[in-house]
């Protein structure tokens, strides 16, 4: 199993969520509001106050599934939320250890 991490700009979920739940296997995801800035070598604040306020609205997405998905997922991702722009997001995939799902007590693999 895998978690798949993303973060992406807040008009972008809406197409991802259909787009994703089209996909066979796909397990469900859990979305948080977010804010995020760009790297320093991108972009520098100029004073203190733009410091502070130097942040934008993103939507991060998690996704623990099996194995056999996770490259579809992290496709349709990156395809429907690129828009070609600084700011786009990141996508991130970590190994998961052990996933027990609560609903049915079932670890590794979504029950039936």
């Amino acid at each position: 199993m895998k978690e798949i991490k993303a973060v992406i700009r807040p008009n972008k979920l809406s197409s991802l969520r259909e787009t994703l739940r089209a996909i066979p296997g796909f397990p469900g995801m859990t979305v948080s509001r977010v804010e995020g800035c760009s790297a320093p070598s991108v972009h520098r604040p100029s004073n203190l106050k733009e410091e502070l306020t130097d942040f934008s609205p993103k939507i991060r997405i998690e996704i623990v599934a099996p194995d056999e998905v996770v490259d579809d997922l992290v496709e349709a991702i990156s395809r429907i939320s690129q828009s070609g722009s600084l700011g786009d997001g990141i996508i991130w995939v970590a190994d998961v250890q052990r996933a027990v799902f609560l609903y049915k007590g079932t670890a590794g693999s979504r029950p039936e």
